[in-house]
């Protein structure tokens, strides 16, 4: 009778979920009628990140953090939908870590574009294709993806938002270990499980290709090979996972950006991308960095590259702390002008929280709960939430 109690009660919250999922579906459509009467893009990324943060962090932590993420995820995409099917690229093909990052950012209800090179999703984006591009940009152990930084060199986009995925790699093969001879994977898997690989198959041929899953392929097609690649993809391509969890570091996470034709507003807390390519003078570098510093403003990033258009020619990138629009932003940006030859805003996006900092979040709600408060500010990463979510 206690179980039947239960059931019947579980029957009357999915009711009353139905009721308000379809309600928040009839508001979506009206917000997007709006939105496009307006001239406003109907994916907001700081939008949609607040939306989840603030869900996360009003939990009581019984309904798992990730299945949250995604339930909200899920239910921001399909309201998206109504208002707007998106086409979203990604480095493919499907079940790679980029194909994982797009659904993450974006959830399932777009029309997903796999592409076999970086260039081509920054072309695709830039002759409107496509609306939006997911492309890789750091690991926190493999180092830069050179090949994004080269196409923003060539291509003008605009970065609107980041993902930030945690990475998980595992050694999949159709055969046992011992029989393994040579290991196919994207040159970024081999940085990321180096140490591993130099343990347990030290005399293993390392075989760089274009994709994880490419590398999957030959796994299957090829005798006494592996890949490297993860769990997810072990299903999809038939193959046996030798080993898990192979990554060198624990922490190991892929910084996607998400790139698009503009930028995203100014939510609170941003992040600003910066290229630029530096007057050939004694001093030149410190003389562009010593502005943010006077300024207070923080640089989290800064990487070079050859531009190829003549020998020696550098173009930096940075990324700060802060938006384009807010004041002290703006002062840095002219003082850098001041110095360079050339000054590109890649775009201002919502910077993504890091899971300690959506736990100290879900904390502060807690204690502000005890005390007959409502969190708003640090939900929203600085500004406070207006108005229904949508």
């Amino acid at each position: 009778m206690k179980l039947k109690k239960l059931r019947v009660e579980i029957d009357e919250i999915d009711r009353e979920l139905v009721r308000l999922l379809d309600r928040r579906a009839e508001i979506a459509r009206v917000v997007g009628l709006s939105k496009a009467n307006s001239g406003l893009n109907t994916f907001d990324p700081g939008r949609a990140k607040a939306v989840v943060t603030r869900a996360i962090s009003q939990s009581n932590g019984a309904f798992p953090r990730e299945g949250m993420t995604y339930v909200f995820r899920e239910v921001l995409s399909a309201c998206l939908n109504l208002q707007k099917p998106l086409k979203v690229g990604f480095l493919g093909p499907k079940d790679t870590f980029a194909h994982q990052a797009a659904i993450r950012e974006f959830g399932s209800s777009v029309d997903f574009n796999a592409f076999e090179q970086i260039r081509e999703i920054f072309a695709a984006v830039e002759k409107g294709w496509i609306d939006y591009g997911v492309v890789p940009i750091e690991n926190s152990t493999g180092g830069t993806v050179h090949s994004t930084l080269d196409a923003f060199i060539d291509h003008e986009c605009s970065v609107c938002s980041e993902i930030l995925l945690p990475i998980s790699h595992s050694l999949l093969a159709d055969c046992p270990m011992s029989e393994v001879t040579r290991v196919y994977s994207h040159p970024q898997a081999f940085l990321q499980c180096g140490i591993w690989l130099k343990e347990n198959l030290p005399k293993a041929e390392h075989i760089e290709v274009g994709s994880t899953a490419q590398g999957m392929l030959q796994a299957k097609q090829v005798p006494g090979s592996a890949a490297i690649g993860s769990e997810i993809a072990a299903e999809q391509y038939g193959l046996r996972i030798l080993a898990k969890g192979i990554e060198d570091s624990q922490d190991n996470t892929t910084r996607f950006l998400v790139i698009s034709k503009t930028d995203s507003h100014r939510c609170g807390d941003d992040k600003t991308s910066i290229m630029f390519s530096v007057k050939d003078r004694p001093g030149a570098l410190y003389g562009i960095l010593k502005p943010f510093n006077d300024l207070g403003v923080n640089l989290s990033k800064l990487e070079s590259r050859p531009t190829k258009r003549k020998a020696w020619e550098q173009a930096f990138f940075v990324d700060a702390t802060g938006h384009r629009e807010d004041e002290v932003m703006q002062k840095a940006i002219t003082a850098l002008q001041e110095h360079c030859e050339e000054v590109r805003i890649l775009g201002s996006y919502p910077r993504e929280k890091t899971p300690r900092e959506i736990e100290e979040l879900q904390q502060i709600q807690q204690m502000k709960e005890e005390n007959g408060q409502e969190i708003t500010q640090e939900a929203n990463g600085g500004e406070a939430e207006e108005g229904p979510i949508k």
